[in-house]
């Protein structure tokens, strides 16, 4: 069995998806509705750059949605795939977005518009300066959690933002208490990497961000996925429209819930993982989780025909 999954913020490069936008009309129409909804030149921006405005959270977050869905149209109107092939789609933060698009439960032009606004609250909520993420790595999640408990004051906010893979765990919240948490993984002789990211995202310094997008949100209609979409907050397949809504809001500010989720889907019987979408993290992230599935990233015409071949074995 197969599932989709699609890429988030971290992903992006000035030229994605220029393979695509040359060769397929399909693709094209999807840059001009982007541009369009938006009212500015977001395809230019996606190809030629300058890479400091695609960095932009605002820009970022529907730049990659338009080059997914836009690989997953070309998968499945070039190449014949079926969206009943997939048992399930996920999408990492605001690739869940992507993933509810291109399961029929949101329209493009409706994401767009929300990853564009979700972009502004979330850089919004914090000011400059004030947040930090630094990526973990080589330790397990209950591990950090305990020195989490026993390092930190309740007043301070220094969070698990991401349980990305098994020995990857993204840390969020204000810049002191995380350089504090700092010293004690040095003492833990825990490695640890800071993230060149704009705000602390997915901890509870985003709730005004989450206020935000709930209005927005509310205004939007959303339909049953026709494929289950795992939740980033549950790490659970969801259908319910309205529990969609309700956990896209709680998803800012809570944790990506990934390694889980990969987990999960192992357990439902998914072999096949297809990460849709720039760059190759979930496919990194999936082949350090789990063990004897097969992993594939769709970056170019080739990889598609290549997913085609293998499937096909």
């Amino acid at each position: 069995m197969n599932a989709l999954l699609f890429p988030g913020q971290g992903s992006q490069i000035v030229g994605m998806g220029a393979e695509f936008f040359k060769n397929f009309n399909s693709v094209k129409k999807i840059f001009e509705r982007a541009d369009q909804k938006l009212n500015f030149s977001l395809s230019k921006m996606i190809l030629e750059g300058p890479a400091n405005e695609l960095q932009l959270t605002k820009n970022t977050q529907p730049a990659i949605l338009t080059v997914s869905y836009s690989i997953f149209k070309v998968l499945i109107e070039e190449f014949n795939f079926k969206t009943n092939e997939f048992k399930f789609f996920a999408g990492h933060s605001l690739g869940e977005y992507t993933a509810l698009v291109c399961s029929n439960s949101l329209e493009f032009d409706d994401a767009i518009h929300l990853l564009h606004e979700r972009g502004k609250a979330m850089q919004e909520a914090v000011p400059v300066g004030n947040g930090k993420m630094i990526a973990v790595l080589g330790t397990e999640i209950d591990n950090l959690k305990n020195l989490l408990k026993l390092n930190k004051k309740d007043e301070e906010i220094c969070e698990i933002a991401n349980d990305n893979a098994n020995g990857q765990v993204i840390l969020s919240g204000e810049r002191n208490c995380v350089d504090n948490f700092g010293n004690v993984l040095k003492n833990h002789k825990i490695k640890f990497i800071p993230l060149n990211v704009s705000a602390p995202f997915h901890c509870s310094l985003m709730l005004p961000a989450a206020k935000v997008m709930k209005e927005k949100i509310d205004k939007v209609n959303f339909e049953s996925p026709k494929v289950e979409i795992f939740s980033n907050v549950t790490a659970n397949p969801e259908k319910n429209p309205l529990n969609i809504k309700n956990l896209l809001v709680e998803q800012i500010y809570s944790t990506v819930r990934w390694r889980e989720t990969l987990l999960n889907m192992v357990k439902k019987g998914i072999k096949n993982y297809i990460e849709v979408g720039p760059g190759k993290v979930l496919t990194g992230m999936a082949k350090r989780t789990l063990k004897n599935v097969n992993c594939f990233s769709l970056n170019s015409i080739v990889d598609i025909k290549n997913l085609s071949n293998e499937l096909k074995k």
